[in-house]
């Protein structure tokens, strides 16, 4: 059941400020997006309202924000600018069908097994990537239409308004925990911009962000299999990075408020906002990473706080829109920074010489890719090298105890797993032409994994046949026996005591 989930006042008072604090950090990051991807700024601010309302409502990670994001503008310009904005809309409705797809098959529970870290790199990958990105804003247009960056007196007056936001947000609570430190600082560094009549970048030098209500619009493409194949991939690697980030931030912020969020109802959610707003014009998204901790952090912990930056947004967009564009850049700016400063796990820097070398290595390997690439090319590199490092230690693991009985038996106790890593180490350990004429290799404290594992067994059983001798395989599962063709009946499996792991085969399905 769906609950707002503030029991009195203050609760609702801090989810309240808390969401517009969020609302007002959301503005600039949606026009930003939306120059990324190539399409109106309106585009990637109604994104930013419908994501953020819907995956504030129908999401499994109360507190958590939404809206248009860097990592999916990207995937989305080629797009745009080889077939246009309505493509971009029908792509946008596909994303959200295979995130609800992906929720009700339950497949969110697969974040777990991304590791620590990983996780990691993510962090710090995308506190970097917030920073670079607040870096335009130090550069401002010529009057011949080029980009300069700032020098002189508009640096140190943009600079000195950052310094000053960030100290707001510093010290503000440790005098008062009653207001949100991040909104205080915005309002302050306005008033006294405004009051002062200061030169300086504001949020009207990005574009306007005025406009009206957004309006169904149904995708204008050819609903064909032309249009599906030429949308379809991009659909795919769009709910691929959206899922990613929303999975991993619904983590992170877990970690920070100690509770547990639901990640099969976050993908539901993240599809039901993708598929309503590509019907109503809007680009698309995913979860947030640095408004949401600006939420956290400024007391946001419910769905409200979610829902009223929403809807705070939407009126922006519909009635304050000349107020919003007052706002100096730099105020923005600054609570971006410390956002980046509360991201950055400086500890990860402390234990760097601590933790194990690969462990250092796939962290720096993922905030490397993370700033290169984006996040969801970041986070399958990071899985990928910690399995192919997992399976590699662990190919050393396989060993044998050999032991004679009377009548010139010999039998080998086989230890460690087997699997595709760990084959040619175990083909390695036997030699049947040394072996006597019958052998017994023991099972009893080896898993066989997967089919390179019976493979291997398989050729060794191959081997000992062309030698002449008896080979007998003791406690392998009923499916390691059927699938042990070649040898056929010279091979003697023994029956007893046989374990009933289940071995991952197509031959088997």
């Amino acid at each position: 059941m769906f609950q707002l989930g503030c029991a009195s006042k203050i609760c609702f008072k801090n989810e309240m400020l808390s969401g517009l604090t969020v609302a007002l950090a959301l503005v600039p990051e949606a026009v930003a997006f939306s120059f990324v991807a190539g399409v109106d700024p309106l585009v990637g601010l109604y994104a930013a309202f419908m994501v953020g309302l819907l995956a504030a409502v129908f999401g499994g990670r109360p507190g958590m924000i939404s809206g248009a994001t860097g990592a999916m503008a990207v995937v989305m310009v080629s797009l745009v600018a080889e077939h246009g904005v309505e493509y971009l809309f029908a792509a946008v409705v596909l994303t959200g069908l295979i995130q609800i797809s992906v929720g009700l098959m339950k497949l969110g529970k697969y974040i777990r097994i991304v590791p620590h870290p990983v996780m990691l790199g993510f962090v710090n990958g995308l506190a970097i990537v917030i920073f670079l990105a607040q870096l335009q804003h130090f550069q401002f247009t010529t009057a011949d239409g080029s980009t300069a960056w700032m020098s002189g007196e508009s640096l140190m007056l943009f600079g000195g308004l950052i310094l000053l936001t960030m100290m707001i947000i510093q010290y503000l609570p440790k005098l008062t925990g009653a207001f949100p430190a991040s909104l205080a600082a915005i309002l302050v560094v306005s008033l006294m911009t405004i009051g002062l009549d200061l030169d300086t970048k504001r949020v009207a030098d990005l574009a306007s962000i005025e406009g009206g209500f957004p309006s169904f619009h149904l995708p204008m493409v050819s609903f064909s299999w032309e249009t599906l194949y030429i949308i379809l991939p991009y659909a795919v690697i769009l709910a691929a990075v959206g899922l990613i980030e929303s999975l991993l931030t619904l983590t992170l912020i877990d970690e920070v408020t100690d509770t547990r969020g639901q990640g099969n109802r976050e993908c539901i959610g993240q599809g039901i906002a993708n598929t309503t707003t590509g019907l109503f014009g809007g680009m698309g998204g995913c979860a947030m990473i640095g408004q949401s901790m600006i939420n956290v952090n400024s007391g946001g912990r419910q769905r409200l706080s979610g829902i009223s930056a929403a809807l705070f947004l939407l009126s922006f967009i519909l009635f304050a829109s000349s107020l919003i564009e007052m706002i100096p850049m730099a105020a923005l700016v600054g609570v971006m920074f410390m956002v980046v400063l509360g991201t950055f796990e400086w500890s990860s820097l402390r234990i760097m010489n601590k933790i194990p070398a690969k462990d250092a290595f796939v962290l720096i390997l993922v905030s490397g890719v993370t700033v290169a690439t984006d996040l969801a090319i970041a986070v399958i590199v990071g899985v990928i090298v910690s399995a192919l490092i997992f399976a590699w230690e662990h190919a050393s693991h396989i060993n044998i105890e050999q032991r004679d009985e009377e009548g010139g038996l010999r039998i080998y106790e086989l230890n460690g797993p087997l699997f595709f890593g760990s084959v040619k180490n175990f083909l390695d350990l036997f030699d049947p032409k040394s072996d006597p004429d019958e052998v017994i290799i023991e099972f009893k404290n080896s898993r066989v994994a997967d089919h390179s594992a019976i493979e291997a067994i398989d050729t060794l059983a191959e081997k000992y046949m062309r030698a002449g001798k008896q080979l007998h395989l003791r406690h392998l599962s009923p499916e390691c026996r059927i699938l042990l063709h070649k040898a056929g009946d010279l091979v003697e499996v023994n029956m007893m005591e046989d374990p009933t792991y289940h071995v991952a085969d197509d031959q088997l399905a």
